[in-house]
């Protein structure tokens, strides 16, 4: 045998994969890792390809003392603005986000999410505008729009907005997405991406049944394999982006997805755990699902979405907790005018 085949047989299985590497490293592979985190620190360890923020996120790491200083710019670029006291809260905050983005954009080599005021949820053309402030204001600071999804509730009123956006070349990330339903309004409105949130998913279900799932049949996962199969047998474009996980289980089970944004701490777990990592969802596959293809008017949408209690309550509070989050944000910064 020669040296090449004896390092092939020893570092890789039957199927030729690498099993010196961990399972963060066999999952990039085949899904682009995305970082769930407002941390610098954290992103550089792991080395994604994009970086994912939200409100709650950025609270945190704002009230942090490294953090502190880009909270301090933004207030300090607007302190003697002649701006009335609402509109200089928005403007420094605005700013922010801003400021956090063009740091993410130094670490990964991908796109950063910045998102819209999750208090403009029900008002498109508010969040429209909002979303093309903050274009323009990452476009003058030198970066191009390609490397920028703006974040949007999975509201009827915010997939509106991201078809309006995605029409003037605004990419878009729609967040807080919960059903089928919503997952189907997104790929008609072509948005760019979605993120539905598999944790939260589990959550719900954990709690209405008193049940513990593990790995395919975890809710979250089962809604997610669903709409994957459903975008690529019908040749949708809209990437999926699984979120908001719970454990490395449902990280596992969907290996294979478009995109999966993770925290620090389940990036460690992946980086900590070497044992071999089965591709799940693959576009090949879905061909065979046998679901069959809908298509959606509001009426229809609002129907179909309200007859799924969980997609309701959890995007309604995931819309609660996010303005929550602004609310303290605007807090900490009135505090430091």
């Amino acid at each position: 045998m020669s040296h090449f085949a004896l390092s092939y047989s020893w570092n890789t299985d039957y199927r030729g994969r690498d099993m010196s590497q961990n399972q963060l490293d066999q999952l990039k592979q085949f899904t682009v890792v995305v970082a769930d985190t407002g941390d610098f620190e954290s992103m550089k360890s792991y080395q994604p390809q994009d970086a994912t923020t939200n409100p709650s996120l950025i609270l945190q790491a704002a009230e942090k003392p490294e953090y502190r200083p880009i909270v301090e710019k933004a207030v300090a670029e607007f302190r003697d603005s002649a701006l009335g006291e609402q509109e200089k809260l928005s403007a420094i905050l605005d700013r922010i986000l801003i400021l956090f983005g063009l740091e993410i954009l130094k670490i990964v080599p991908g796109r950063v999410s910045t998102e819209v005021d999750a208090r403009l949820s029900f008002d498109t053309e508010s969040t429209v505008a909002k979303a093309r402030e903050l274009i323009a204001a990452y476009e003058k600071e030198g970066h191009s729009r390609e490397r920028i999804l703006i974040k949007i509730a999975s509201t009827w009123e915010g997939i509106k907005a991201a078809e309006i956006l995605e029409k003037d070349g605004i990419r878009c990330n729609l967040t807080l997405l919960f059903s089928f339903a919503q997952a189907v309004a997104c790929a008609e409105a072509k948005v760019q991406l979605i993120s539905p949130f598999v944790g939260r998913i589990l959550d719900w279900y954990k709690a209405s049944t008193g049940k513990d799932y593990q790995g395919d049949e975890d809710p979250g996962v089962v809604s997610v394999k669903a709409i994957y199969n459903y975008y690529k047998k019908f040749g949708y474009k809209t990437e999926v982006m699984g979120a908001s996980f719970r454990n490395i289980g449902e990280i596992q089970a969907l290996s294979g997805c478009d995109l999966l944004t993770i925290s620090p701490g389940l990036l460690k777990e992946l980086q900590a755990t070497d044992a071999p990592l089965e591709r799940r969802l693959d576009p090949a596959h879905a061909a065979n699902d046998p679901v069959e293809k809908i298509s959606l008017d509001e009426k229809a949408f609002r129907f179909l979405y309200n007859e799924d209690a969980m997609a309701v309550e959890k995007t309604a509070d995931g819309i609660r907790k996010f303005s929550a989050d602004i609310i303290k944000l605007e807090k900490l910064v009135a505090s430091m005018l």
